[in-house]
């Protein structure tokens, strides 16, 4: 018997990017204590068959209606996919934009291109689209990509929200032609097209993981080793969840002819064992992922034409949810898959969230 082929998630990734487009982001200013932005570009390609003939590229730009329309869009072996990339020697300025360090020298997290504004960007959208041409060579004023749009602004904050580090900017585009210049990135940064079915398809469940953090890192100053040791000593350590990426299923990895063999100082750059989707960059893309889901009919949103759910609801949940059972992606801000951590102390975990719950009770019992 043959195996049915898993449906495809162009129709969901067609109705996000129309959501994203029509629905104005949440804008948040920075205040005068702290100015400091970045922008990140989360870059989504649809890969056509390659068991069918190669589609020509469009001679005119197309809306993002018509290009959804294509037939070579539309064909059920497409494979839709978003870039990650992994720094293999990221500096402090991009692990405070991504995430803060793991305890683990294992793990190779990933992110999305972008970096710091830069006093003379016009924007947002122009740091994105200037830091992804410098950081690996795509340039996304070409017409091979479109701007979708931008997700909602978030904070980047140290000491689990005690301090305002900077205020991160996500744009959304999408590569409107069958194929475009290849990459060119800079020496240690490698790139990973991952195939959105690895994230959303039931069939294809993504695999959680953890990634460990030193509490003490992120409540208490470096220079206060005593202080450091003890909230070591009563809290432990943090896990953040994670996304396991199946490497298999991901487009061989891109990166500099240099960097393939050593870095510029001579260090060997080893292929990572995994990769490690989380923190700011999972919130991302659970953002993206949010888009494409309908309605539940237990939700106030729902409304008569979008009354029946999704298959792709099944794999869509929050982790570390067991306590609340009937919490989804569409319902609760996705952010809070990555912003809240499980202490490796349980009756820290307790109290954490008990304290949640009290100043947020009004949202759950509201939207459970």
């Amino acid at each position: 018997m043959a195996q049915e082929k898993p449906a495809s998630i162009v129709p969901l990734l067609s109705r996000a990017l129309h959501r994203i487009r029509s629905t104005p982001p949440r804008i948040i200013a920075s205040p005068p204590t702290q100015p400091r932005r970045a922008a990140v570009a989360l870059i989504i390609r649809v890969v056509p068959s390659h068991s069918a003939p190669a589609p020509s590229s469009p001679t005119t730009p197309l809306s993002l209606s018509e290009f959804f329309e294509q037939e070579w869009v539309n064909d059920p072996d497409a494979r839709p996919e978003i870039l990650f990339l992994h720094r293999h020697n990221a500096s402090a300025d991009e692990v405070s934009l991504a995430q803060p360090r793991s305890r683990s020298t294992q793990d190779s997290h990933v992110a999305f291109p972008g970096g710091r504004t830069e006093p003379d960007d016009e924007g947002g959208l122009y740091t994105a689209m200037r830091q992804t041409w410098d950081e690996i060579g795509i340039d996304l004023a070409e017409r091979q990509y479109t701007c979708i749009g931008q997700l909602d602004d978030r904070e980047i904050t140290t000491s689990l929200g005690k301090r305002l580090l900077m205020i991160l900017s996500p744009f959304v585009f999408l590569q409107v032609t069958p194929d475009a210049p290849l990459p060119d990135p800079i020496d240690s940064t490698s790139l990973h097209w991952t195939p959105l079915t690895s994230l959303v398809l039931p069939a294809t469940p993504s695999c959680w993981s953890t990634v460990t953090v030193d509490a003490a890192s992120r409540l208490a100053p470096k220079h206060n080793s005593a202080l450091r040791l003890l909230i070591r000593l009563l809290i432990g350590t943090m896990e953040f969840p994670a996304i396991l990426l199946d490497t298999s299923s991901c487009t061989p990895p891109l990166a500099n002819t240099k960097s393939q063999s050593t870095l510029e100082k001579g260090v060997p750059v080893r292929p990572p064992q995994s990769l490690k989707l989380w923190g700011l960059s999972l919130g991302m893309t659970l953002d993206l992922m949010s888009y494409m889901i309908f309605s539940t009919p237990n939700s106030r949103f729902t409304t008569p034409e979008n009354v029946d759910s999704t298959p792709f609801l099944g794999s869509m949940q929050l982790p570390y949810q067991a306590e609340f059972e009937t919490m989804r992606v569409d319902v609760v801000a996705p952010s809070l898959a990555s912003v809240f951590p499980r202490f490796s102390y349980p009756d820290v975990n307790f109290w954490i969230w008990y304290v949640f719950l009290l100043s947020s009770g009004s949202f759950f019992y509201e939207y459970i």
